[in-house]
């Protein structure tokens, strides 16, 4: 049982009934921030995991059983009679407007008024979003115009082009190309950004590119 797959069958969770983390830890009578990104490691980069306690309010307040969440941990997606529909219109903005107040709650989810919708490939994910490419940081691979399509569900491994926030409000479209406990290195899609190498206590949250309009 590893670390990564137990906040990952929390986030799974969550997704299956519509929710996003901050959503389910309210609705388990949690504090909202509980299963946020930035409580999953300490300030010094150790992992933290999440308690007994909390596990069990969130499995009562789903109305789940804890041989389904065992299977989530395995990476099993079990919980059909709650699962929500393929979406297919989905939450956008533009990438230069997303680093603003109020776009994002706690966990890295869409939040607020100001969000648009546009029609695109269906997804599980009950809190995917879209947002419109503009300016030339992400040349050539992504042009102004272009729409990418996030999904907070999709596990993100090394390799694999994201989306972070940074503490200080930032939002980027990156690769990730090296995770550590206490560092996480992001390559500039554009070969004339430089790369960006962050502490983990300095991003908020980092979510997985799963499609793009081109």
């Amino acid at each position: 049982m590893r670390h990564e797959d137990i906040w990952r069958a929390i986030d799974t969770l969550a997704a299956e009934h519509g929710l996003s983390v901050s959503a389910l830890a309210r609705k388990a009578g949690l504090d909202p921030t509980s299963f946020n990104l930035s409580k999953r490691r300490g300030a010094d980069g150790k992992l933290r995991w999440p308690s007994t306690e909390s596990i069990a309010k969130i499995l009562a307040a789903t109305a789940t059983r804890m041989e389904d969440f065992s299977a989530l941990i395995t990476g099993a997606r079990v919980i059909a009679d709650t699962r929500p529909r393929a979406r297919t219109r989905i939450p956008l903005i533009g990438l230069a407007q997303a680093g603003a107040e109020g776009f994002f709650d706690d966990g890295g989810y869409p939040a607020g008024a100001g969000w648009d919708e546009v029609e695109l490939p269906a997804t599980m994910d009950a809190n995917a979003y879209a947002l419109s490419i503009s300016g030339s940081s992400m040349e050539p691979l992504y042009r102004e115009g272009d729409i990418i399509v996030v999904s907070p569900a999709a596990p993100v491994r090394v390799g694999d082009r994201v989306v972070a926030r940074t503490a200080n409000g930032a939002v980027m479209a990156k690769q990730l190309v090296r995770r550590t406990a206490s560092r996480i290195e992001l390559l500039s899609l554009n070969p004339a950004f430089p790369e960006l190498r962050f502490s983990t206590a300095e991003l908020l949250w980092m979510h997985r590119i799963i499609w793009a309009s081109q």
